[in-house]
């Protein structure tokens, strides 16, 4: 059975030079904080002037022995994407979630035709 992972990756950035803050300002609309989309490529999300950022990764696996390894990915793929564009990064860290280990709230339960007792309705 296939499980729907998401990865967050979180860092902030280094000395950013005046050009690279001003390419991130001309950006920032597309990679806005109030925004949470997991996708397969990441989605960078960050709000200047403060330095801190997230990228949002969502992946299948197969197993829970894989989770590891998908979030090393992830973790690898944010730091290669801060470094093909030359933006210097500190204090990268990365955390998964195992969205089938997410308890259910009311509204999911109610579309599962699950009541707050966990029988089915």
């Amino acid at each position: 059975m296939s499980r729907t992972i998401r990865v967050t990756v979180r860092g902030s950035f280094g000395a950013l030079t005046e050009p690279q803050r001003a390419a991130l300002l001309a950006e920032r609309a597309e990679h806005d904080f109030l925004r949470t989309v997991y996708t397969p490529e990441g989605y960078l999300a960050y709000d200047l002037p403060r330095p801190f950022f997230t990228f949002r990764f969502a992946a299948e696996v197969d197993a829970e022995a894989q989770i590891a390894a998908v979030t090393a990915r992830s973790q690898a793929a944010a730091a290669a994407w801060m470094a093909e564009r030359g933006y210097p990064v500190k204090d990268l860290s990365a955390q998964a979630v195992d969205m089938s280990q997410v308890p259910l709230g009311k509204r999911g339960r109610r579309q599962l035709g699950v009541d707050d007792r966990g029988s089915s309705t």
